[in-house]
C-alpha cells in the first residue's frame, strides 16, 4: 500500500470541527475529515477542469469550481 502525503494540515481540519461544534477532536478524526475533504477537492477539480476545456479554456476560473461543487453537490444529496 502506498501512502501519499496530505496536502491539507491538520490543525486546520480541527479547528474546523470545533467550529462546527466539537469540544474535543481526536488526531484520527481529523485525519478522516482531511481524507474526504481532499477527495471531495479532487472531484470538483477535475469536474471544474471539463467545465474549462469544455469551453476551451486552459485556465480554471472561480466560477468553474463553484459550477463543478454545485453539480457535485446536487449528484450526493439524490
Amino acid at each position: 500500500m502506498v501512502h501519499k502525503m496530505p496536502e491539507l494540515p491538520l490543525a486546520p481540519i480541527d479547528r474546523l470541527i470545533r467550529k462546527a461544534g466539537a469540544y474535543r477532536v481526536s488526531e484520527e478524526a481529523a485525519e478522516a475529515l482531511r481524507e474526504i475533504l481532499e477527495e471531495i477537492a479532487i472531484e470538483v477539480s477535475r469536474e471544474a477542469i471539463e467545465l474549462a476545456n469544455h469551453a476551451n479554456r486552459r485556465t480554471v476560473t472561480d466560477e468553474d469550481i463553484k459550477l463543478a461543487a454545485k453539480r457535485l453537490l446536487k449528484t450526493i444529496r439524490y
